[in-house]
């Protein structure tokens, strides 16, 4: 198997990092070489892409893949992918057997506090989810042409090591904001790369929510990690009161409880399947504070 990561960022890192493990050949992109060596520290071996041309190593290596990740979000400019080779990128990639693209549950707007899953339409209410909703189209339609599976993987809050409560609450910038009736599902980065490889080896495509199995206030998560940590949390605050940037407040513009029933039916098994078996890991281990991807 060789796989390319368009886009090693912190969930294509852990997803290069999975399959690595396993002895497989992984390529992954990153934006500068000062990033590269980041990336060879975890098996994967670096490829510069800016988001402007394919470069002619870059090619090379999408030539010799058999599998795929898309982790690059689109902008208003659409996938960088779909918009360099002309919606085509299969072209590309003759031994092509697989692909992933990573989206998000932001795909589905809001339903106030009502369960969601994959066969729920999607009526996406902020600009990047309308991008996504077009983004997975385009690949769906591309892969459809050439006949390989591709799994489009809606995530959820992603957090892990060096990115969670306990790093806000070491820096000071935990809040507990209360919106009544606000829930958001979380998918801990190992769960994006251990379902990655799940279905990658079980050439398996379709639409796949990828998130833990509890929805909950984001106050209470904070209020969880404040207690292992052995801290106050922050006061509660009320939602209305909060100096938010306009993106984080978008996020509490969408309400919802995702499924995760598909990918679940099929076997696999979340190791971290709510957030207050996943924060005691990471305060357990000692990891919660250094990002290893």
């Amino acid at each position: 198997m060789t796989l390319v990561i368009f886009g090693a960022g912190y969930s294509g890192k852990a997803i290069g990092r999975a399959f690595a493990a396993k002895g497989q050949t992984v390529y992954g992109t990153t934006r500068s070489e000062a990033k590269a060596e980041a990336l060879k520290a975890l098996g994967i071996t670096p490829l510069v892409f800016t988001g402007e041309a394919l470069s002619r190593e870059v090619e090379s290596a999408l030539a010799s893949a058999t599998h795929l990740v898309q982790s690059i979000a689109p902008g208003p400019d659409g996938d960088p992918l779909m918009r360099l080779t002309g919606a085509n990128p299969m072209a590309l990639m003759p031994r092509l057997h697989w692909a992933a693209y990573l989206s998000t549950v932001g795909v589905y707007g809001d339903h106030d506090g009502a369960w969601v899953d994959e066969d729920t339409p999607c009526k996406p209410v902020s600009q990047r989810s309308l991008e996504r909703v077009e983004a997975e189209q385009q690949w769906l339609k591309a892969a459809a042409r050439a006949d390989i599976p591709l799994a489009v993987l809606r995530l959820s809050g992603i957090y892990g090591p060096g990115r969670n409560g306990f790093v806000n609450l070491a820096q000071g910038t935990a809040k507990r904001l209360v919106k009544p009736g606000q829930v958001f599902n979380r998918i801990r980065v190992e769960d994006i790369a251990a379902a990655t490889v799940f279905l990658a080896e079980r050439g398996a495509g379709g639409l796949f929510n990828i998130t833990d199995h509890e929805p909950a206030p984001p106050q209470d998560v904070v209020s969880e990690a404040a207690r292992l940590m052995g801290v106050e949390p922050p006061p509660e605050q009320a939602f209305e009161t909060a100096v938010l940037s306009p993106m984080a407040r978008s996020f509490y513009g969408e309400n919802k409880r995702v499924r995760n029933d598909r990918i679940c039916n099929l076997g696999f098994q979340f190791r971290f399947p709510d957030y207050r078996v996943s924060l005691a890991q990471l305060w357990a281990s000692g990891c919660w504070n250094e990002e290893v991807f």
